[in-house]
């Protein structure tokens, strides 16, 4: 038995940064990919500090050879002086002690981007090395860190420059035995970089790559947000002819809104505060889309389009086919939820409300025709709500799913705690039938899926909701859909789509998952959603059978055998012509199958990416079909 000798000495105080690198997850969320690349939005929100206060005008960022990065911005430069209370450069306070920075008031900056204000000295803490160059009053400085923010050169100038050249560089290179990876991604930052060039309009922001093929982009986008609306809507048809743009300041709350409506009939509404995705809405969203259906109803009704005995216009109605960018600046945002998604701030809900409510009633009065074009989609979409609503009723679970057992179809499994349980989506009956066989009926639901479902990116809620194969989906999950919607009700923690490796199978995935994105999109967000991954081949000798997913990995298995040893390769058939045992033991098995996880990193290209693919306009799916062709193996025709 332990010793009962717990006091003072117990107790550890972690000095400097050392409590950074001990609890890393504390501080930017995961030492996986994502966490590695945080380490660059931590400075990159330094310099656009410095753009919203309308000192920076170009942002440049350089994943260097050696996969470290440097970030480098024309803002004002670092304060060199000695800090008061550090005894050390402001510089060196910056990055070497906690919670030092501007953003803790005293007027260095009146709104700010990030969440902690922790950024350079958290970045600093978790590099291997990191050098920091400030250009300021026609003289240039440096300083350099090692080891997880030591000094290794105090801050010391270096040179000159022009009295007008000012600005603040930094090089890190990530600690390899933090992060799980230190390779950066080209594609990851360059979304987010993209974002913050419309989230900043008249910021100039590049993005270069010095590794292998040497990719750069530079983003600036003059109109800001509405030309993030314009690039959304880009593989969709617009009703209205101009982007709506409204903008307004009220007690220090700076709002602006774009939106702009399309033929389509999901709505992509994204929001921000301060450049941070608020993914989760908020107090600032809620205002805004407060505000449109009021407006609205009212608009409808004084137009005498709305009648007084007809049910007022909702939420849901007024949002279809909207693309709109809500985008809030605030000087002291309060965020919410574990993941600090969602903004709380109570006065930010009428003031959102105010600034919309105003510039959008202007708009609907001074553009009679586009107002009545969005009047009609509205009228449209709310027939088809009280059409869905009676097609939804077929979907609500009257009994026992055991005994329902949705006609045949639906083979559930016998636990009944969803944490532990799990439904297989499988592509044909036959299939369906040795999945069935070879299951672990405890935990394994079996939903056998008979042809294809429908394209839900071109049809309305209730169209959706008259399809058998979507409704015994709907019924199956049990978290109802539309605005009945509760994902606490989902019945399975794992959702597996298991589909041939062919041209079908890729198809009948994708028009799941675009079913899942559409509206079911708590679920996939919450890492409900995967794919199974059935081998290509299997590899035989003497009792070993080893299954591989493709080329690369069968021929880096037999490069690893011994010469001398006799094997058998044998190409694996579709889902439906194996025996049960096969299917258990290639796919199902939960020790030794592979899945893949499917994830939404960035929602707005996943709009973008299931419009083109899935929408009505011909020309983007083609341009799609086009840019990718390269990359898709082994086609079967």
């Amino acid at each position: 038995m332990a010793e009962n000798n717990y006091d003072a000495s117990d107790i550890q105080v972690l000095e400097g940064l050392e409590a950074v690198r001990k609890r890393p997850g504390m501080y930017i969320g995961t030492t996986d990919v994502k966490g590695l690349h945080h380490l660059v939005w931590e400075i990159v929100d330094n310099a656009i500090d410095e753009a919203l206060a309308g000192f920076c005008k170009h942002i440049e960022i350089t994943i260097n050879k050696d996969n470290s990065i440097t970030v480098v911005d024309d803002g004002r430069g670092i304060p060199v002086a000695v800090h008061p209370k550090t005894g050390i450069s402001t510089v060196e306070t910056v990055y070497t002690v906690l919670h030092a920075g501007g953003k803790f008031g005293g007027g260095g900056y009146k709104v700010s981007g990030g969440l902690h204000g922790v950024g350079a000295s958290v970045v600093n803490a978790l590099s291997s090395w990191v050098e920091v160059t400030v250009k300021r009053d026609g003289k240039i400085y440096q300083c350099k860190f090692e080891n997880g923010g030591k000094t290794k050169e105090k801050l010391h100038e270096i040179g000159s420059c022009e009295s007008t050249s000012t600005g603040t560089t930094v090089t890190f290179k990530p600690d390899a035995e933090i992060f799980d990876t230190d390779i950066y991604d080209y594609d990851t930052l360059k979304v987010r970089i993209r974002e913050l060039a419309f989230l900043n309009k008249g910021l100039r922001l590049s993005l270069t790559d010095e590794r292998g093929e040497g990719k750069k982009d530079t983003f600036m986008y003059e109109g800001g947000i509405s030309e993030y609306v314009k690039y959304l809507n880009k593989s969709k048809t617009p009703i209205q002819e101009e982007i709506i743009h409204l903008e307004g300041e009220e007690d220090g709350v700076y709002l602006e809104v774009a939106m702009q409506y399309n033929s389509g009939y999901s709505d992509s509404i994204y929001s921000f505060v301060n450049n941070i995705n608020t993914h989760d809405g908020g107090t600032h969203e809620e205002g805004v889309r407060r505000a449109l259906t009021r407006i609205i109803n009212s608009y409808a009704k004084k137009n005498n389009i709305l009648k007084e005995k007809d049910e007022p216009l909702t939420g849901e109605d007024v949002k279809e086919g909207l693309t709109m960018i809500v985008s809030c600046k605030h000087p002291n945002p309060q965020f919410e939820g574990q993941t600090k998604g969602r903004l709380g701030n109570s006065e930010v809900r009428k003031i959102a409300d105010s600034v919309f409510a105003e510039g959008f009633e202007r708009f609907l009065m001074e553009n009679p025709e586009e107002a009545r074009v969005i009047i009609d989609k509205t009228m449209t979409a709310a027939r088809a709500r009280v059409a869905a609503k009676r097609a939804r009723e077929l979907t609500r679970r009257k009994g026992d799913l055991d005994t329902i057992n949705f006609g045949g179809k639906l083979v559930d499994c016998k636990d009944k705690d969803p944490s532990v349980c799990e439904i297989f989506l499988v592509e044909g009956d036959s299939a369906g039938g040795s999945a069935i066989k070879g299951r672990d009926s405890m935990t394994q639901a079996i939903l056998p899926l008979r042809g294809k479902i429908l394209n839900v990116e071109k049809a309305r809620l209730d169209k959706a909701l008259s399809n058998e194969e979507i409704r015994t989906i709907i019924t199956a999950f049990g978290t109802g859909i539309g605005d009945e919607f509760d994902l606490s009700k989902l019945r399975y923690d794992k959702i597996i789509i298991m589909t041939d490796a062919d041209v079908d199978g890729s198809h009948i995935r994708v028009l799941l998952l675009t079913l899942f994105y559409r509206f079911f999109r708590p679920i996939v967000e919450a890492g409900h959603v995967y794919a199974a991954q059935p081998p290509l081949y299997r590899i035989s000798h003497g009792k070993v059978r080893k299954y591989v997913l493709n080329e690369d990995e069968r021929d880096e298995y037999i490069a690893s055998l011994n010469p001398n040893t006799r094997y058998e390769i044998a190409r694996m058939k579709g889902l439906g012509e194996m025996d049960a045992e096969e299917l258990n033991e290639t796919t199902m098995d939960i020790n030794q199958r592979i899945l893949r996880k499917i994830t939404v990193g960035d929602l707005a290209d996943a709009d973008a990416a299931f419009s083109k693919i899935m929408g009505e306009e011909v020309a983007p799916r083609r341009q799609f079909i086009e840019e990718n062709a390269v990359y898709v193996e082994n086609l079967d025709i």
